[in-house]
């Protein structure tokens, strides 16, 4: 289970409080030495101390080309920054024809932003202007601080059945941290904590902490939290989420649904790209799901499990000025930026 031995030590109400938090069943393992607690009144003040999250906002992912023809689906991104402050673009570049993405993203720069690149399948070799290289294999995640300006390039390289799966996070810097000295954190497949509960549930923490594991990304200035989730068939779940922060969730799997506890009906999904007409109740493969505020979200999977992408962080709520891959805080910064790469002296 999530919870770790420290419950023996709890008294009953606090108990059952973290176990509400997480989403267990109410009934107190005998293991443990306590009786089984029904639901009661108890029950009701608990439960009234939590709010669920529900979605704002659902819509499909759209078909998008990027670097040198690389054939991708944009979940959000180049448009209002607010919702999801502090992430400012998100992208899916699962494909399995190589043709459309083997031109990969050649030389470029970066300023003022975090980039975060997670592979499911195949490899994206990857270079910079100060020396830094390597490739990303199957389940291995990147975290590169472009700071204060960076120059660099992506190049995917899919599998031997050609699949080149993964995905691609921008965060946003707070000002203080805009002209930070770029750095990068390369983490395996094999350094990313996995937490796998009795029922199936499986939760690799790729950053941030979760349910007593910590994610080995450290160090980022908008404390996010980025987790994979994985549901067996038909499984509903809540997951906490700290009222104070932005989240979203993606689904690359399966099918799932976010639901109100105290409302059973389901959310039903815009298509953008189909005129507005209504998709299945169920959310599907790159659906993407914009959170309203709360302290955790209420998750039910379908009939062949659900798996999705969830990530949350701290707002920033700062001013963005943003053209292309430089983000600051004022158009006069934003025009600097563009000049000193004009001029050659971008690299700090």
């Amino acid at each position: 289970m999530f919870i770790e031995d420290e419950k023996c030590r709890l008294d009953r109400r606090e108990f059952i409080k973290r176990q509400l938090a997480a989403g267990f069943a109410f009934a107190v393992p005998a293991s443990i030495g306590m009786p089984s607690v029904s639901a009661g009144p108890l029950m009701n003040q608990l439960a009234k101390e939590h709010k669920v999250r529900v979605p704002k906002r659902i819509t499909s992912a759209k078909p998008h080309i990027e670097g040198a023809g690389v054939h991708l689906h944009r979940g959000f991104g180049f448009g209002e920054t607010e919702p999801f402050d502090p992430f400012l673009l998100f992208d899916d570049f699962r494909n399995d024809d190589p043709d459309q993405y083997k031109n990969g993203f050649p030389w470029h720069p970066h300023r003022g932003i975090e980039t975060i690149t997670y592979v499911l399948e195949g490899n994206v070799e990857h270079v910079d202007n100060i020396g830094n290289k390597g490739v990303l294999g199957a389940g291995d995640i990147q975290w590169m601080t472009a700071g204060s300006g960076i120059l660099h390039q992506e190049m995917p390289r899919g599998d031997a059945q050609g699949r080149m799966h993964g995905f691609q996070l921008w965060a946003n810097l707070p000002a203080k941290h805009k002209m930070t000295k770029p750095r990068y954190q390369d983490v395996g497949a094999k350094d990313i904590p996995t937490v796998v509960d009795d029922d199936g549930t499986s939760v690799r923490i790729l950053c941030g902490d979760f349910w007593g594991k910590v994610g080995p990304v450290e160090g980022i200035a908008a404390d996010p939290r980025y987790l994979d989730i994985s549901l067996p068939p038909n499984t509903t779940r809540s997951i906490p989420i700290e009222t104070t922060r932005h989240a979203f969730a993606y689904i690359i799997a399966g099918s799932v649904r976010f639901r109100d506890g105290s409302d059973p009906r389901s959310v039903r999904v815009e298509d953008p790209m189909d005129h507005g007409k209504k998709l299945q109740e169920f959310a599907g493969n790159r659906s993407l799901v914009l959170f309203d505020q709360g302290d955790s979200i209420r998750v039910e999977s379908g009939e062949e499990g659900g798996r999705f992408l969830l990530v949350s962080g701290e707002p920033i709520k700062e001013p963005v000025a943003w053209r292309g891959p430089i983000v600051m805080n004022t158009q006069a910064e934003l025009q600097k930026a563009f000049r000193e790469l004009r001029e050659g002296n971008f690299i700090k």
